[in-house]
């Protein structure tokens, strides 16, 4: 019998402390629980995730010595301030224009998103991007880099190049700021279009069709590729 009531004084003891261990257990997983929640809401709420300007249907003009330069125009601007590095992002897309000394417009790049490194001198476009220069070419690719103090545009992804009797395709592309003086660095291939010339009042109709067309010659010239 006292073996009997030793075994149930065993019993309770065990189930007892076995209760306990459950308890803290719980316990544990709850705080551990908590406390990864917890670290995901501050990472979420640092306020280096967090924009220190944040504007809409921005413009503005930037100048130089007086002289408008560039004019950006942006359905959203946030700015970030992260480890001491700043910088501005247009998540909703950006145009951005630049002017001479006259202020005409001799180049011109749009995208769908962009990027200013402040302390870098530095843009990123991506998405959708469409560059032009003063002489009509047409310039689009899906990322596009701009250094400001090496006056220089680049990327080394596909691009494709539109001018009035061509267009150009290939891989990787760099230019100067206006994007005049620029080159592919792996092109892939050259469509030429033919461009019909207007025919003058006085000028009687051909029962030749070619007689009044450009010459080949004249719009097929293949285009240079600088060194």
């Amino acid at each position: 019998m006292r073996t009997q009531e030793s075994d149930f004084k065993a019993y309770k003891i065990i189930n007892r402390y076995l209760k306990v261990a459950a308890l803290f257990a719980g316990a544990a997983i709850l705080f551990l629980g908590c406390e990864n929640n917890i670290e995901k809401i501050r990472a979420f709420s640092s306020p280096e995730n967090l924009p220190v300007v944040e504007a809409y249907n921005y413009k503005t003009m930037l100048t130089d010595s007086g002289e408008v330069r560039f004019s950006i125009k942006a359905p959203k601007l946030l700015r970030f301030e992260d480890d001491g590095k700043a910088y501005i992002e247009f998540p909703e897309g950006i145009e951005l224009i630049r002017y001479d000394n006259n202020h005409n417009i001799i180049s011109s790049i749009t995208a769908d998103y962009a990027k200013q490194f402040e302390n870098e001198d530095k843009w990123e476009a991506k998405n959708n991007v469409v560059a032009t220069n003063a002489m009509g070419d047409t310039l689009k690719t899906e990322h596009l880099i701009w250094l400001e103090k090496e006056e220089k545009i680049f990327t080394e992804e596909f691009v494709r190049i539109i001018r009035e009797n061509q267009i150009i395709t290939g891989i990787g592309f760099q230019s100067d700021q206006a994007l005049q003086n620029w080159r592919i660095k792996n092109p892939r291939g050259t469509i030429y279009i033919e461009v019909d010339s207007p025919r003058s009042n006085s000028e009687e109709p051909h029962d030749d069709d070619s007689e009044i067309l450009p010459q080949p010659d004249r719009l097929r010239q293949p285009l240079e590729f600088p060194n």
